[in-house]
């Protein structure tokens, strides 16, 4: 089993609390979110399925019901930022990836 790549993003310093940023990775758009009261990091494809736009990292963090999710900026619909599952169509998700910190640097996996 080959290990898995990870990409060095950004340092963890320029992330505001509880909003995403857009990452490019290895030419796939990726939006990171810092969720700050648990100081959890989330990552998921950019690409809003509904408005065919790459813009889930411009959306609103929330929860619904104690699962964390992002609202997409233009039409609302809400993703798990845990499995990118659409909690407003149940046959539409988005992909997530792998993030961490590693002394204060985020990396992201495509793995």
């Amino acid at each position: 089993m080959q290990a898995s790549k990870w990409f060095d993003i950004c340092d963890k310093s320029i992330l505001s609390p509880n909003t995403g940023v857009c990452a490019l990775v290895d030419g796939k758009q990726i939006a990171v979110f810092w969720e700050s009261k648990n100081d959890q990091l989330y990552a998921i494809s950019n690409y809003c399925p509904f408005s065919k736009t790459h813009s889930l990292s411009r959306g609103l963090i929330g929860d619904s019901k104690g699962e964390l999710l992002v609202a997409s900026p233009l039409y609302k619909q809400r993703f798990s930022l845990q499995t990118g599952q659409c909690l407003d169509d149940q046959a539409i998700s988005v992909p997530v990836y792998p993030v961490r910190e590693t002394k204060g640097r985020i990396e992201i996996s495509l793995d």
